[in-house]
């Protein structure tokens, strides 16, 4: 049998403690799928005293991530810290130009840093791992680097965060608010104290931005990613959604166009029949839609210390599996130093369905206002609705517009316009539906 393979764990939260967990209970079973021993040598975390209820007294321990990088006697390091600088950036690039395969469920550290770290893996002719980072357990890295050789994929998207996904799920199906979901949800651990990160889209923005490297071949280009959050989603729009056939969920969105890469996260509105809406709560799913295999979707669970555990472990397994002088396959698909540039595709001339809700004056004369600003910017409707906003405001009304493809710069001046003309009594929202199978 070939020697143990020695396993650094930098970093002992809930996912770093289930690392070590699993690693230790599933020993036996992991020697007999890897053909070697897995042995966790080496950790560190902040506290040494906190008891994580793992046995860790076998391993050595360091009070610096970046000195078990480079002086522990280990083959993988795994990151588990967190943040896209400090020690967990320069841990990272110590273990690679040590010589170390590398192990991360860092979305944040490979969206800012990802190309810049592949490229001394690639150098070193070591691995770097990342299947926790996108997705939680779903082996999507997986998938899209090994498995679909020869396939031209034109479009990924997908629900990448738990947390929005959790409220609006809760939202539709208990009728409550936005606010008062996510305190529940903050109660129950799946959102964190200050939330923004994840309500407003950067974490999906994030992992998005990795997946549309792997499917396109470009660098990571996190900060081109066009953006908007759930925070403004209301029951109204719930209500709505499902009178039109329609379920609201925030997708992030990657796809090949005439003028570039798209990249878009927000709230969408995607038909309640297509297999992405029946994805409720704290799951994941990722479809990919290619020009041999058609569409893929793989779902499952997207957070949590069991599920990102597994996909740590998983690629610690696929390293433990390899042997000296295997030439390892490129971190992103495409070696580090022929990703193309990113070409942005300007959200403005993105075609497609919109839903738009307008509260307005309840006089003569809006309605007719309303579809001549439609009209005007060459926008067809496929269904407009009027409804009264409630018998406490007898003085307006809720004008609920439903478009056939047209563009975002279109829509967004029609609306611009009506805003001028003086009718609205609210913010208006404009929610983009989605083609989803």
């Amino acid at each position: 049998m070939a020697e143990a393979l020695r396993v650094g764990i930098a970093g002992l939260g809930t996912v770093g403690a289930s690392v070590a967990r699993v690693l230790n209970e599933k020993a036996a079973e992991l020697t007999r799928q890897c053909g070697r021993d897995i042995v966790v040598a080496a950790v560190s975390a902040r506290d040494p005293k906190r008891d994580r209820g793992v046995d860790l007294s076998g391993a050595k321990w360091f009070d610096d991530a970046v000195k078990l990088a480079e002086k522990a006697d280990i083959d993988v390091f795994v990151e588990l810290i967190g943040g896209d600088e400090g020690p967990a950036r320069a841990s990272v690039k110590a273990a690679l130009e040590a010589g170390r395969h590398v192990v991360t469920a860092n979305k944040a550290l490979l969206a800012k840093h990802g190309v810049q770290l592949a490229e001394i893996a690639e150098k070193k002719g070591v691995l770097l791992n990342y299947e926790a980072a996108v997705a939680g357990g779903i082996p999507v890295i997986k998938t899209m680097r090994e498995a679909m050789a020869g396939n031209q994929v034109t479009r990924v998207f997908g629900i990448l965060n738990g947390t929005c996904n959790y409220i609006l799920t809760r939202m539709e199906a208990e009728g409550i608010s936005f606010d008062a979901c996510l305190k529940d949800a903050q109660r129950l651990g799946y959102a964190e104290a200050d939330p923004t990160f994840d309500i407003e889209g950067h974490d999906t923005a994030h992992k998005l931005s990795i997946l549309t490297s792997l499917a396109f071949g470009t660098r990571i280009a996190a900060s081109d990613i066009y953006m908007e959050g759930i925070s403004n989603i209301t029951q109204a729009d719930i209500r709505a959604a499902a009178d039109l056939g329609y379920r609201i969920k925030l997708l992030g969105v990657a796809q090949r166009t005439d003028s570039g890469i798209e990249q878009r996260v927000h709230p969408t509105m995607v038909p309640t029949a297509s297999v992405i809406a029946q994805v409720h709560g704290v799951t994941n799913a990722v479809a990919i839609e290619t020009d041999i295999l058609g569409e893929l979707l793989l779902s499952g669970p997207g957070a949590g210390g069991n599920a990102t555990a597994s996909a740590v472990v998983g690629d610690i397994a696929d390293i433990a599996k390899s042997r000296p002088g295997f030439q390892h396959g490129p971190v992103f698909g495409w070696p580090a130093k022929e990703l193309k540039p990113y070409k942005k595709a300007q959200m403005p001339s993105h075609a497609g369905g919109y839903f738009i809700r307008l509260t307005v004056h309840d006089r003569i004369g809006v309605f007719a206002a309303i579809a001549k600003r439609m009209a005007d910017n060459d926008i067809s409707l496929e269904s407009i609705v009027q409804q009264s906003a409630g018998p406490e405001t007898e003085a307006q009304k809720t004008v609920i517009l439903v478009t056939h493809e047209t563009t975002e710069a279109a829509v967004r001046k029609a609306v611009e316009g009506v805003t001028k003309d003086g009718h609205l009594t609210d913010k208006p929202q404009v929610i983009r539906i989605e083609r989803a199978e």
